[in-house]
């Protein structure tokens, strides 16, 4: 009987299969046996730039969606901060068709700076674009392609700005929406995925100005570290993050209930509301750790983003009725004030013993 003509298996790239494994463990998938596929499988989204991060997390997820058991689409945000943008774009949506991605789409956003810098600014044009995709496609999951090293980047960042422990506990592996499965995963692995898989990622030349910050932590501050305090202190600043996210979680948790509690917002019921009253009597009863996760709430209640802690100090200060009665400008656009106590305001007026926060449109 003639030997059947058996082709050898070809070797998965083990940064390949280790990239797998932090993905599917984060949706629940497995990467070996047997798999299960479903009728109407749930839709997986990758925010794809279309750099070495986000483009071998999108091969990696691409994997999955031939399993049966989720379907993977992709979006593309053109920030068009750069000459060229919408073709970086256009390119990047091609390549993750032709990885198998569907739906894939290109959402282009205007980046509106105020006050929080051009980074900030970007950041939250991009989740706003990607929060409406998910929400127009029905995904379930977002996965963002933010690296170990971007985690460590980001614990340094926060203890340059003093913004307190949740921005020391950098970026949560799954919040809401979001998911980072390569949190475990060095930006030289990346890269080598891409490699293995015969991607040609797109290079971002912000990455390399250091007009950024974050560009001079990646350049210079880290492998300075690295050369006098060890060639681990990358991972272990990323541990850092990791150990004090479960406490920033904890108390964000507590803090959520406090604003709930003690929050008005107007119009009642609105996704987005047009203002957020606090009553002082209640902000002076919380500890300090909650009070200033509740006044940070304010700000993102009203679309805001994360306000500094010099920002939220200064919003603290308005309870102490000594000086300017505000207003104090936050993060995004928003602004926080009291009214002063005077014959004119009645007692029981608006804002009459509350901190007010309004977002301007």
């Amino acid at each position: 009987m003639a030997e059947a003509n058996i082709r050898p298996r070809r070797r998965l790239d083990p940064t390949v299969g280790k990239a797998r494994t932090l993905v599917g463990g984060l949706l629940g998938l497995s990467t070996t046996g047997k798999h299960h596929p479903v009728d109407n499988p749930p839709l997986v989204l990758v925010g794809c730039s279309g750099g070495p991060d986000s483009l071998a997390l999108a091969a990696v997820a691409a994997f999955f969606a031939t399993r049966g058991e989720v379907r993977v689409g992709a979006v593309v945000v053109d920030h068009q901060m750069q000459p060229g943008s919408a073709g970086v774009a256009g390119r990047t949506a091609e390549t993750l068709r032709g990885l198998g991605l569907d739906p894939v789409q290109v959402r282009t956003v205007d980046v509106e700076h105020d006050g929080g810098g051009p980074e900030a600014a970007a950041r939250a044009a991009r989740f706003t674009a990607l929060d409406a995709a998910a929400r127009e496609l029905g995904a379930e999951t977002v996965l963002l392609g933010h690296t170990l090293d971007d985690q460590a980047e980001s614990v340094l960042l926060g203890l340059a700005r003093g913004s307190g422990t949740r921005s020391l506990a950098g970026m949560r592996e799954r919040r809401g929406l979001y998911a980072r499965p390569f949190l475990k995963l060095r930006r030289d692995e990346t890269l080598a995925i891409c490699n293995a898989l015969g991607l040609e990622p797109w290079h971002d030349p912000a990455n390399s100005d250091p007009a950024y910050l974050r560009v001079r932590v990646r350049h210079t501050v880290l492998p300075f570290l690295a050369a006098e305090l060890g060639p681990g202190v990358t991972e272990s600043l990323a541990r850092t993050a990791g150990i004090l996210g479960h406490d920033a979680d904890f108390l964000d948790a507590l803090a959520g209930d406090e604003f709930a509690r003690i929050a008005q917002l107007a119009p009642a019921g609105a996704d987005w509301p047009e203002e957020v009253s606090l009553a002082e009597d209640a902000l002076r009863e919380l500890a300090p750790a909650l009070r200033m996760r509740v006044l940070a709430r304010a700000v993102v209640a009203l679309g805001g983003y994360q306000p500094s802690q010099e920002r939220l100090g200064a919003a603290e200060a308005l309870l102490a009725r000594r000086g300017s009665a505000g207003p104090v400008q936050m993060a995004g656009k928003v602004s926080a004030w009291r009214l002063s106590r005077s014959a004119a305001v009645p007692h029981e007026g608006h804002g009459y013993g509350k901190l007010v926060f309004r977002r301007s449109r």
